[in-house]
C-alpha cells in the first residue's frame, strides 16, 4: 500500500463532506500535500468511476454520492495490494533448503495477510469515516 491510499480516502470523505465541485488545490490544502499529486490519484479514482471530474470555468471533482464504497474498493481503484514486496530474500537456485525456500513461504504469508485486509476493508466506508469524524466532534 503505498501513500496514495491514505490520500484517496482522504479525498473521498472530504468530497462527501462537502458534496460540491472541489477543486485539486481545495483538496491538496485540507490533505496538507500538492494539486499535482492530488490530480495524479483524482484520475484514478475517475477511471475508477468513484467520483466525477468537471472541466474548465469551475473545475474540479465531486462525489457521486455514494456512501458504501469500500475502502477495499478504493484500494482496487488504485491498483494497490495492502501489501506489497518487491524483493524477495534467499535464491531458489541454492541448495541450501532456507534460501531456496523462503521466497515462496513469504510469498504464501503476504498472500493470506493481502486476503485478511481485503475482508477487513470491505467492511469500512467513506461514509462510515465521514460519520465517525463528525460523531466524535459531536460528543
Amino acid at each position: 500500500m503505498t501513500a496514495e491510499f491514505p490520500l484517496a480516502v482522504h479525498a473521498l470523505v472530504y468530497l462527501l463532506h462537502t458534496n460540491r465541485v472541489t477543486s485539486s488545490q481545495e483538496l491538496a490544502d485540507n490533505i496538507c500535500t500538492n494539486p499535482a499529486r492530488v490530480r495524479k490519484v483524482m484520475a484514478k479514482l475517475h477511471g475508477a468511476g468513484l467520483i466525477e471530474a468537471t472541466r474548465g470555468k469551475g473545475s474540479g471533482y465531486c462525489t457521486l454520492g455514494n456512501k458504501d464504497v469500500s475502502l477495499r474498493t478504493v484500494l482496487e481503484a488504485l491498483k494497490e495490494e495492502p501489501i506489497a514486496m518487491n524483493w524477495r530474500s534467499g535464491d531458489i537456485d541454492k541448495e541450501c533448503l532456507v534460501s531456496s525456500g523462503m521466497g515462496a513461504i513469504m510469498d504464501g504469508i503476504y498472500a493470506d495477510l493481502n486476503k485478511g485486509c481485503m475482508a477487513q476493508l470491505d467492511q469500512v466506508t467513506i461514509g462510515g469515516i465521514n460519520d465517525q469524524i463528525f460523531q466524535e466532534k459531536e460528543q
